[in-house]
């Protein structure tokens, strides 16, 4: 087990703001950060994060912790592993015991990173310490990669035997089996031989945000009509190739620097643009893209540059990938390089300085360019094809979700095709209309297969399943469910005892307040509440800190509990004179909430009661009528009281006020 010192050194060295840069795009708020919620869609940032505190919580969906849930959730890896990965990441020594965590899903984890993370040192070795590895280095050294660029990304090669990483890896005492959830390693089909997947080709590793080998892509060496051209891993518990993106590890933050991301087709293309300095380049891996891979980028930046080959593939594959940008809420522009040309070739040729100054010429937003394209390809001659060119520009208009953009689109396509704006405007209103009439005729259709589904009497003959090397899961990452709302004076009362320790305990808790755990309706704040006094009666510290220091649930509920998505800024402090400021009387604050908390739980109470009266029996409503009676009189009496007169003043205000008045007389 890692000792709770070692996790104390691990949190605070950790820091959260930089961790939770990887995944999301964090711009400064006050004392805090915000952003685009990573656990959820959202256009409108909802994501908080407090650095003094050390943790995060999200408005929209609810989720909140420390770095640790951060890591976990992100990642969806268990505790001891977020731990490891946070104390290698921030440089902290920890002890090599094997973790004690008995969940499978972590183990196989574990074990997939594992062999993912050796393969990927035996390719890199393969390629730069054999023989038979140098007909890649040459190949690579001949595209211009240098040596440097090379070990950065990891770049290896798989040797042609069939066999040569299997036997490496068990020879290391690598689990067969995780070489098979990996994806690197396959059996043949009669079942009889283990043999390599990639076998000689050059190797790309892929990078998680944080820098994890997750998968690989291989590029064969041999010029064949059986073999493809690439070979990219399946989906793993690790990869999920949907939302991977090439070179990503390194080009998160360039993206943030520059506002803009780069995407190109190829990773050699990546690599190519970073070598250069244009490192904020990426590529899907191996797939068309995806919504998911737009909604990785928009948590980094607000722009894409699209870069596709000329050819009619890459054009309509461009084509698809701008209306999922658009629908993500991404600035979209485009530029088309000279003809042959393509990323590697050009920056190689003109250096990242005339890529730029092209860049700066050339590159149009998308409507301009798909205005040209029509022109290019002689559709703007003539009226009827010049028709199917502006719909298919409204279609990709229509995708945008901010109403200012679309109509500043609809200016822009008017001024270019000479056609009036109201007539664009009710061809957009028709292609939206269509639109919205297919996504419910497909949300209907997937509601009827789902009852259809539910329906069925006896389920399905099962065929005999296939090894499961041969049918990878496809992983999703975690999503955080949106909790029920608690009642904010519930979470006032827990925030109060932490923020103000055990005299604000004693207050709300002792003979003044009151209070006990049947007060809060919420199961996470009755025990929050119980574990406080149970913390009060051990003489055990009562704050945000000892709190955040503690393991799950509790750094998460102390995030729901103390952050608040709207509060003053320290900025607009400065400029009052009278600055606004939280709890400058905590004991009257804490007054008010005493008075709603008990209002609420005798509300409840009285409905409670009241539905006992209308099921019971005659013999039993004369007591509970007059139980009914009695909480309708404290609820009265509370209600119509102030807050002050219903509660003592605390011992601190007592005192306060002696003093004063001792004061007062001492002037007399």
């Amino acid at each position: 087990m890692i000792s709770d010192h070692k996790k104390e050194e691990i949190r605070d060295s950790a820091d959260i703001v930089e961790v939770v840069s990887d995944y999301v795009k964090l711009k400064r708020s006050g004392s805090g950060f915000t952003g685009l919620c990573p656990f959820h869609n959202e256009k409108t940032p909802s994501f908080h994060v407090t650095p003094n505190l050390g943790i995060y919580k999200c408005f929209g969906c609810g989720a909140g912790g420390d770095v640790f849930n951060f890591v976990m959730e992100m990642e969806g890896v268990g505790f001891t592993e977020a731990l490891r990965t946070l104390a290698e990441r921030f440089n902290v020594d920890l002890p090599q015991e094997q973790p004690t965590e008995p969940d499978e899903t972590y183990q196989i984890k574990e074990g997939i990173y594992h062999a993912l993370k050796s393969a990927g040192m035996f390719f890199y070795k393969s390629l730069v310490e054999t023989d038979e590895g140098q007909k890649a280095l040459n190949y690579l050294k001949n595209r211009g990669f240098t040596s440097e660029t090379i070990k950065k990304y990891g770049l290896g090669y798989a040797p042609g035997s069939g066999q040569s990483f299997l036997n490496w890896a068990l020879k290391q005492g690598l689990d067969e089996a995780y070489l098979h959830e990996a994806g690197l390693v396959k059996m043949s089909q009669d079942g009889q031989r283990t043999y390599d997947t990639y076998r000689e080709r050059v190797m790309f590793p892929i990078f998680n945000p944080s820098g994890k080998v997750i998968a690989f892509g291989g590029r064969i060496l041999k010029k064949s009509d059986k073999a493809p051209k690439y070979i990219n891993s399946p989906q793993t518990k690790v990869y999920n190739k949907s939302e991977s993106l090439y070179g990503i590890q390194v080009a998160k933050n360039e993206i943030r620097k520059e506002k803009e991301a780069i995407l190109v087709e190829g990773y050699t293309d990546v690599l190519a643009l970073h070598q250069a300095g244009l490192r904020n380049a990426i590529a899907t891996s191996g797939t068309a893209l995806t919504a998911e891979q737009m909604r990785v980028l928009h948590r980094y930046g607000d722009t894409l540059l699209f870069i596709y080959d000329s050819d009619n593939a890459g054009q309509a594959a461009m084509l698809r990938g701008i209306n999922i940008a658009l629908e993500e809420g991404l600035g979209v522009r485009v530029l088309k390089l000279p003809e042959g040309d393509d990323p590697d070739s050009f920056v190689k040729q003109f250096g990242k300085e005339g890529f730029l100054s092209f860049k700066k010429e050339h590159a149009k937003d998308f409507v301009s360019h798909m205005v040209d394209a029509a022109i290019l390809s002689g559709e703007w001659d003539d009226p009827v094809t010049q028709k199917r060119a502006i719909s298919r520009i409204l279609t990709s208009i229509s995708s945008i979700p901010d109403a200012v953009s679309r109509d500043t689109y609809v200016q822009m396509l008017s001024r270019l095709s000479k056609v009036g704006d109201r007539a664009l405007y009710e061809e957009l209103g028709i292609i939206s209309g269509q639109k919205n009439r297919q996504e419910k005729r497909r949300e209907m259709r997937q509601k009827n297969q789902e009852q259809a589904q539910s329906q069925r009497q006896s389920p399905p003959q099962q065929e005999e399943a296939p090894p499961y090397w041969e049918n990878e899961p496809v992983h999703n990452p975690p999503q955080i469910q949106k909790k029920p709302t608690i009642i904010a004076c519930e979470k006032e009362a827990i925030r109060l005892m932490l923020q103000h320790g055990r005299p604000m305990v004693e207050y709300i808790a002792g003979d003044v307040g009151a209070i006990n755990e049947q007060f809060y309706e919420s199961e996470e704040m009755r025990m929050m509440h119980l574990n406080i006094i149970e913390r009060y009666e051990k003489k055990e510290p009562i704050s945000i800190k000892a709190y955040m220091d503690r393991g799950h649930p509790f750094p998460q509920i102390v995030g729901d509990v103390i952050m608040e998505r709207y509060s003053v800024s320290e900025h607009g402090n400065k400029k009052r004179i009278t600055p606004i400021l939280k709890d400058s009387e905590p004991y009257k604050v804490a007054r008010g909430n005493l008075k709603a908390l008990k209002l609420l739980f005798l509300d409840r109470k009285r409905s409670e009661f009241q539905n006992m009266y209308r099921n019971a029996d005659d013999s039993q409503k004369k007591e509970i009528s007059e139980k009914l009676k009695e909480i309708i009189l404290w609820y009265n009496k509370l209600q119509h009281q102030s807050a002050d007169e219903l509660f003592e003043l605390s011992e601190k205000e007592k005192q306060a006020l002696l003093e004063k008045e001792q004061n007062n007389n001492d002037r007399f």
